[in-house]
Parts: structure tokens; C-alpha cells; sequence
């Protein structure tokens, strides 16, 4: 195949993979205020979109692609289109599977999974980043058992309705940051992807995201989000632990504050893990008991098979695509 054409195939396999991590963790920012009627499904998804869209651009343009510089440094551009093709797949199928399955897996994990076997030359990199998502899910975990705890302790005598009508209110505030949010960081990630792609194949001298590549990366996140994961957002908005209108919001605001200090820095942090994280630390605030540990259990299950999983649908994809004649 020639190699225009192949790099055409990259991108366009890439795009699939932004839109499946799009509609797979739209949960992510919706579920809670949907399970708690703070906003109308329809709603919800749409300004997520709209936002996804709005933290993909502005971070990029404005802040720099952290993100994407440090994905990159995994590769440390050694990876041909083949490979970057087969990591891509890898990622790709282990998405559907656990959207089908309704388990709110991580798509940062998928493709560092799928790409595990490039960052061999860069250990430094690849490890950071490791670290970074094994950390955030249990420091969200723990900001929101915190906040919840001082939230219930300065309002433990006020009146129940007008409380969760406010707390309803935040929601649409603290939703949009988490939107925001995961744009930010997870529309970087196929950025990296496409940008290693052009530098492979010498159509760009260095690794640096273009326009044009923040643009298209940034509508495939928000048409994914658009098209929403309902499977997921069940899992999260019901089946872990019942929300209410203080523990949604408290969720939402200590999942999206750890997702912005991590762009900050540049560190491709799981969305999915981090707000599964703060769902339960808001809801052990109020007892722990009340959380499902079963289903937390299936979660952690999905978080740890991950990695693994992807790089060896990766492995299955490269070999059957290096078979088939493919090269680059």
C-alpha cells in the first residue's frame, strides 16, 4: 500500500478511535447530574459535546499539547505506521468491548496499553505516565471523600429541598468543567497519535500537533460524546452508588480538579478512572456500606485487564496486518 495512502488510513482509524473514546466516556461527565435530574439526558450530552469540542481546542492552541508531547515521548517516534495502525485497532476493540459490557473502562489505558511495545525506547516516559494513571484514580477517590466529608459537616442543619436545588444547580457547572476537562486531556491523546503518524512518514519535521490535526481531533471527541455511551452512564450514575444532587456535584468537582492538574503538567490521566474514583470517595463519605463493592469489584477488574488487554489486540492486529503484506 502506498505510504500516502496508508498515513490516510492511520488518520482516519485514529479519528474512530477519538469518536469511540468520546461516546464511551461521555459518561464521565454526565451520569451523575442525569441521575440525579439536574439536567435532561438530551441536555447533558449535548453541552458535554460542545465542551469536549471547546477543552480540545483551547487547551491546545492556548496552553500547549502538553499531553500530546509526553504520549509522543513514549513513541519516541520509532513506530511505523503499521504499528501505530495496530495500537489504534487494539485500543479500538477493547473500547466496544467494555461499552458493550457497560464498564467504565479507561481509554488513556487502552492506547498506552496498545503502544506499550514502542515505549521500550523511551522507559523514563512511559513509566511516568504509567504512574500517573495508576495515582489518579485513588487521589480522586480521596479528594472527594474529603470534600464530601467537610460538605456534610458545615451542611448538616440545613433543609434537605432547597439544598439539592442548589446542589442541582452547581451540577451543570461542575458537569461542564468535567466535560471541559476531558477534552483537554483525552483529545491529546489521538493528536499524539496522528502527529507520530506524520513525522513517520516525513510530512512534518518534527513532533509538533498542527491546526488542522487539533481541529479534526477535537470534533471527533465531541461528535463521539454526542452520541453517547447510555450503557456506562447506567454503571456510573446508579449501579455504584445511588447520587444525590451534593455527592454528584462533589464527584464532579474533585474529578474535573484532578484532570486539570494533570494537563497542567502534561500527564495523560485516565477521565474514566478518575470520576469512577470520585464517585465512590463522595459516596463512602456517606457510608460505605451503601456503595456496590461488587460492582466496584468488576470495575477494578476492567481497569487491571486493560493495559494488557489492549497491547495484545495490538499484537493480534500488527501480525495479522503485517501478514497481510502492510508495511510503514
Amino acid at each position: 500500500m502506498p505510504e500516502q495512502l496508508l498515513l490516510l488510513v492511520t488518520i482516519l482509524i485514529a479519528l474512530g478511535f477519538d469518536f469511540t473514546n468520546g461516546f464511551h466516556d461521555t459518561a464521565n461527565a454526565i451520569a451523575t447530574s442525569v441521575s440525579t435530574r439536574a439536567m435532561s439526558p438530551r441536555l447533558a450530552v449535548l453541552i458535554s459535546s460542545v465542551l469536549n469540542l471547546a477543552g480540545a481546542v483551547i487547551t491546545v492552541v492556548f496552553f500547549q499539547a502538553k499531553v500530546s508531547n509526553t504520549i509522543g515521548k513514549i513513541v519516541a517516534f520509532k513506530a511505523g505506521l503499521v504499528v501505530i495502525i495496530a495500537a489504534l485497532v487494539g485500543a479500538i476493540i477493547w473500547n466496544l468491548i467494555t461499552w458493550y459490557l457497560g464498564l467504565p473502562s479507561s481509554s488513556t489505558h487502552a492506547l498506552v496499553g496498545a503502544l506499550s511495545g514502542a515505549a521500550i525506547a523511551a522507559a523514563h516516559e512511559f513509566w511516568k505516565t504509567v504512574l500517573s494513571l495508576v495515582i489518579s484514580p485513588p487521589v480522586g477517590f480521596l479528594l472527594a471523600t474529603l470534600f464530601m466529608t467537610v460538605l456534610l459537616a458545615v451542611l448538616h442543619r440545613g433543609r434537605p429541598a432547597p439544598l439539592n436545588r442548589t446542589f442541582r444547580s452547581l451540577q451543570i457547572l461542575t458537569g461542564a468543567l468535567v466535560s471541559y476537562s476531558h477534552g483537554a486531556n483525552d483529545a491529546q491523546k489521538t493528536m499524539a497519535v496522528i502527529t507520530l503518524a506524520l513525522v513517520a512518514t516525513g510530512n512534518i519535521p518534527k513532533f509538533q500537533v498542527p491546526l488542522w490535526v487539533v481541529l479534526l481531533s477535537a470534533s471527533a471527541i465531541a461528535f463521539g460524546t454526542y452520541a453517547g455511551g447510555w450503557r456506562i452512564i447506567r454503571t456510573l450514575g446508579w449501579r455504584i452508588y445511588k447520587l444525590d444532587p451534593a455527592t454528584g456535584m462533589s464527584a464532579q468537582l474533585t474529578g474535573a480538579a484532578v484532570i486539570q492538574f494533570a494537563t497542567q503538567f502534561g500527564l495523560p490521566v485516565s477521565t474514566t478512572h478518575v470520576v469512577t474514583g470520585s464517585v465512590m470517595g463522595a459516596g463512602a463519605s456517606r457510608r460505605l456500606s451503601a456503595l456496590r463493592w461488587g460492582v466496584g469489584a468488576n470495575i477494578v477488574t476492567a481497569w487491571i485487564l486493560t493495559i494488557p488487554a489492549a497491547g495484545l489486540m495490538a499484537w493480534v492486529a500488527y501480525a495479522i496486518l503485517n501478514t497481510a503484506g502492510l508495511q510503514g
